[in-house]
């Protein structure tokens, strides 16, 4: 059947011999695209009497959406909180090493930091799509410096701030600009948190909390205003009390606004988060949990010292520590290596596992209708995957942006 190229001459390439994840099941069907999108086929046949100018064996290999990481301080050398003169070069290095562990797009995340670091960092960070050059920007996550000194973890205390007679000017101040910025984490329980909250919100920023002392009252009246995740579960926040739950009772709250979905961020590296820690949440509330690797610059190089923004941290096989303490610093996990940890410690299945990488984080930034998923004209950002869920191939916009080797490199 000869191609119709009335609609378009762009090739279309048909996938073949793969198990797709598409409406939360693996199906057996053959995946279309065509100019970085997902194709009807349906359309195809019927409407444009087309057919495929390429077909690609995928010898049974698991085909889902690109994976999303939404907090990701660096990677392989890289810090996103120091500001170099060669910052570009260093965010262009981590986007282009997360392919391998199957990201297509990312947040860049700062950690507390002088006003100064954001003033230089911040405007060199773009919204920009993926490709052979790397993963996707999607805008960078500010993780304090709004945040409670109690709970600061990894933070520098005497970078904390609070909101003073300004509020959302003293944010604005702070940072110099919310151009690209997606993500905002902040402790609801400070003073004057609530306006600041909704003029993120109304600007299309997602709030989340975390580095808090926050009661569950002061949490659910932080979501009433506009916030929509938390910041690593579990992690620097209060622990569970049956009498105030504090953050971690938003999972199973009654006080969320209708139609609103509470999102939260889980670093499922085996150290920071017990694995019956992570059954709990997400039998508490599955379709909210939100992979992130928290991966520091660390990620990708051997142990020993490394930075986080203003702080020196030392890696101990998994484990990361501000130096000299036994406080957490973040992670060294990949993605991948966390969404096979998510699923061997919750026994939750592949699709439930691949969906909380994908899925999960492109409802939480309001990007579903374009990534996260393989629906019909959704972004041809997808990987295969082998059944044991190791990343063999990454495409971006249709295209192979990396393979695995036959030597499995």
């Amino acid at each position: 059947m000869p191609s119709n190229k009335s609609v378009s001459d762009a090739p279309i390439v048909q996938f073949t011999n793969c198990r797709i994840l598409r409406d939360h099941q693996l199906q057996r069907e053959d995946l279309w695209v065509r100019e970085g999108k997902i194709l009807n086929p349906e359309k195809l046949f019927f409407d444009e009497k087309g057919s495929a100018d390429v077909q690609l064996d995928c010898k049974d290999s698991i085909i889902a959406p690109g994976f999303i990481d939404v907090q990701i301080n660096g990677g392989f050398g890289v810090d996103f909180s120091l500001a170099t003169d060669d910052f570009k070069s260093g965010i262009d290095l981590v986007s282009q090493k997360i392919l391998s562990h199957g990201v297509t797009s990312f947040c860049p995340t700062l950690v507390t930091s002088p006003p100064s670091v954001y003033h230089q960092v911040l405007p060199q960070i773009s919204v920009r799509n993926g490709g052979v050059h790397g993963a996707g920007i999607l805008g960078a996550h500010l993780e304090g410096p709004f945040i409670s000194k109690e709970k600061k973890g990894a933070h520098p205390e005497h970078c904390l701030r609070s909101f003073e007679a300004g509020a959302f000017q003293d944010l604005l101040a702070t940072y110099g600009s919310l151009d690209c910025v997606r993500i905002v984490t902040l402790a609801p329980e400070m003073r004057r948190s609530s306006e600041v909250i909704q003029e993120l919100t109304e600007r299309g920023i997602c709030v989340s909390l975390g580095h808090s002392v926050a009661n569950l009252s002061q949490a659910e009246e932080a979501v009433q205003h506009g916030a929509t995740f938390i910041t690593h579960l579990f992690n620097a926040m209060l622990p569970f009390h049956h009498r105030d739950p504090g953050i971690v009772g938003l999972l199973t709250s009654d006080k969320i606004p209708a139609g609103r979905r509470v999102f939260y961020g889980m670093i499922s590296d085996g150290i920071h988060t017990n694995p019956a820690a992570l059954r709990i949440a997400h039998r508490a509330h599955p379709k909210g949990l939100v992979l992130v690797t928290d991966a520091i610059a660390g990620m990708g190089l051997a142990p020993g010292r490394h930075t986080l923004g203003q702080q020196v941290v030392e890696i101990d096989g998994l484990n990361t520590y501000i130096a000299g303490t036994k406080t957490l610093s973040g992670s060294v996990a990949t993605m991948d290596t966390c969404v096979r940890h998510f699923q061997e410690a919750t026994g939750c299945s592949v699709e439930t596992a691949l969906e909380a990488a994908s899925l999960h984080p492109a409802q939480l930034l309001g990007i579903e209708h374009k990534k996260g998923t393989l629906n019909y004209d959704s972004d041809a950002d997808f990987l295969m995957l082998n059944d044991n869920l190791y990343v063999q191939a990454t495409y971006i916009a249709g295209e192979e942006v990396w393979r695995q080797d036959a030597s499995g490199m």
